[in-house]
């Protein structure tokens, strides 16, 4: 089950063009450590009723990181959902896991 589901910008783009065929030259392995804002979204569950929203910002300025921002949200749960698991043995059971809410992030 996952407890955490990390989003950065970074991976974000790397997703969106790795699912089409073209290259796209603007796909980029590390952060411009020169002048960025490199920001990373997360989910952490609470209890039953309860998630947590964490927001994470890194401003990059001439190769230092000039500041950190972190912000933290209370948000309602999704509740439960039937998944299939399977364990080391190759065996499978229907398990009750907490819903994971999807992250879009958009971005002007």
């Amino acid at each position: 089950m996952k407890k955490i589901i990390p989003i950065a910008l970074l991976s974000l783009t790397i997703i969106t063009t790795s699912c089409s065929d073209d290259k796209n030259e603007d796909v980029t392995e590390q952060v411009n450590k020169n002048g960025a804002v490199e920001t990373s979204v997360s989910v952490e569950h609470l209890d039953s009723l309860h998630d947590i929203l964490v927001t994470k910002h890194a401003v990059w300025v001439k190769g230092n990181q000039f500041k950190n921002f972190e912000t933290k949200d209370t948000i309602p749960t999704l509740g439960m959902e039937n998944v299939e698991a399977e364990n080391k043995d190759g065996d499978t059971k229907t398990v009750s896991v907490k819903k994971d809410y999807e992250i879009f992030i958009t971005v002007k």
